[in-house]
Order: C-alpha cells, then structure tokens, then sequence
C-alpha cells in the first residue's frame, strides 16, 4: 500500500483550490471586493515607497524600513491574490504541483521576514525614543542593511524547511486543497502519512519565527514604555507614544492570527475558520498597514502634498 502512494505522489501534477464558494453570485461579489482590495494594497504601499524615495526628510532609519515593509507587504499579496481573483470568476480552479510548492514558499518566505521585521522595527522605536542624539550614528546604513539581510536570511532558510517538510509527504488523492492558495496546513490535510511530525516541526519554527520576535518586541517596549514616563512634558510624551502605537498595532493584527494557524495541530483548525485568519493577516494586514502607519503620520501627509503641489507647479 505504501509503495502506492509513493508511486501515486509521483503521479500527482496538480491540485484543485476550493476558495470560498460554489455559487457563482457569492463568487462574483467576492470577486469585486477582494480586486479593490488587492489595488488599493498596492497603490498605498506604492505611494510610501516613493514618497520615501522622492522626499528627502524621509530619508531616515524609520521610513527606510517602512519601504522594506510596503515592499514585503505587495509581493505578499501578489503572491496569493491575483490567482485567487481568477479562480474567483473561472470554472477552472487547478494549480500545478510546481505551482503549489512555489506559492508555498513564496509566501512564507515573505512572511517569516515580515515577522523578523517587525522585531527590528520594534528596535528602531527604542534606540529613537531611548537615545534620540545618536539615533541616525547607531541606525546606519550599513546596520540598517545587515539587519534587513538577517531577516531576509530567516525567511529564505525557514521557508525552505517549512516547504520542504511539507511537499516530501505522500500525495496520492484526492487532490483538493480546502483553501484559496496553498498554505501547508491546508496542503497538510491531503498527505496520505502521519503528519504528526510536520506539527511538531510548524510548533517549533512557529515558536522561533513568531513568539521569538514577539517576545523582543515586547522586551523594547517595556524598555520604551519606561523612557517615555520619564519625559518631563505632556506633549513630548504623547508623540513619543503615537510613534509606537502604529506599530504595535499592526504587529498585533499579524502575529495573533498566524500564531493561532502555525502553532496549533492539524486535527483542530477547521477549513473556514483558516480561510478567515489567512485573509487577516495576507490580506486585511497589508491593506492596512499604510492607512495605520503612514497615511495618518503627519510627515507622510506632508511629503504627499508637497509632491502633489509641485506636480500641479509644474503642470
């Protein structure tokens, strides 16, 4: 029987995404609001990123991650979505193997380094807040550089393990993902062996890619929450508390739902309820991310008007 499925598995080119729904009407509005969605993701984190690039005032330790981060957040979604919208109005809903295991790396690839990410973000705000006079000295390039490439590193790295570890498994049918992109615990469901040992492995890189990062996070801001009750003047610590509590936010809003979805066994989560965590922090975070970040941080706001002022000079 096992040698079967090996030859089964071999045998397997492709895979079928069920998405959300079978009724086209359902389909169709889904279709519409997910497509707003994916271009307003783009065209906000496309505005950050050369708003950063184009005004020099924004050319700072902060914004420079901030583009990392929008740069992150458009290959992530692009990743899932617009294959997501075709099998939305398609008949046709299959993704080759090849297809299924460069989606699966991708996008975790992405999302480890987002999640590393957000702990050097969390750093930035300390040395800011703690040692405002030598902030741009400590964060220099080079620092900035070799910080981004360290979590470039864990994404490319743990991405590979994650993939790997999945897609080595037997697949033998059927072969229909209950999901609309292939994320391993989904792609898990179809393994014809004991996937006991995949959770252990998704427990102990989720404890090191999520709980990791977070837990530094929460160290800087204890340390940051402590300098900021030291500031003599209201106003002083008000803006020194306004800077992280964007942060925070979209930290909570990424990391709550994939900690809920990698650390927990196959055997508990339900179809539906991870189609929903999935769109939170893949779709909804992305989305998000500019609104709560950037476009209500007033240097942000003031480098879009310059631009659009002097696009409207020179017009």
């Amino acid at each position: 029987m096992q040698d079967f499925h090996w030859r089964n598995h071999s045998s397997l080119t492709e895979f079928v995404l069920l998405g959300f729904s079978s009724d086209t009407r359902i389909n169709g509005i889904l279709f519409g609001i997910f497509l707003l969605l994916y271009l307003t993701t783009l065209l906000g984190n496309g505005l950050i990123i050369t708003l950063i690039h184009m005004d020099s005032r924004l050319h700072t330790p902060m914004y420079f991650f901030l583009s990392v981060l929008s740069i992150l957040d458009m290959g992530y979604v692009t990743t899932t979505v617009p294959q997501m919208l075709v099998h939305l109005v398609c008949k046709k809903k299959t993704i080759s193997y090849v297809g299924c295991v460069a989606q699966m790396y991708i996008f975790l690839m992405l999302g480890i380094t987002e999640s590393w990410l957000f702990a050097i973000m969390a750093y930035d705000r300390y040395v800011a807040i703690c040692h405002p006079l030598r902030y741009k000295v400590i964060m220099s390039p080079l620092l900035r550089g070799s910080l981004v490439a360290f979590c470039g590193f864990w994404g490319i790295t743990c991405a590979l393990i994650y993939t790997v570890s999945a897609m080595i498994l037997p697949y033998c049918g059927p072969n229909e993902i209950n999901h609309f992109f292939c994320e391993v615990p989904a792609v898990l469901k179809l393994a014809c062996a004991d996937t006991s040992l995949n959770d252990q492995v998704d427990f102990i890189l989720g404890f090191i890619l999520l709980l990791v990062p977070l837990s530094l996070i929460i160290v800087v801001y204890i340390n940051i929450f402590a300098a900021i009750l030291r500031i003599r003047s209201t106003q002083g610590r008000i803006k020194a508390f306004s800077t992280c509590v964007s942060h925070i936010t979209v930290v909570t809003m990424f990391s709550i739902p994939c900690m809920v979805m990698y650390m927990r066994p196959g055997s508990e989560s339900s179809p539906e309820e991870d189609k929903k965590l999935a769109l939170f922090y893949n779709v909804i975070s992305a989305f998000l991310n500019p609104i709560i970040y950037s476009l209500r941080n007033k240097d942000v706001k003031r480098a879009f008007l310059k631009v659009v002022g002097s696009s409207k000079g020179s017009g």
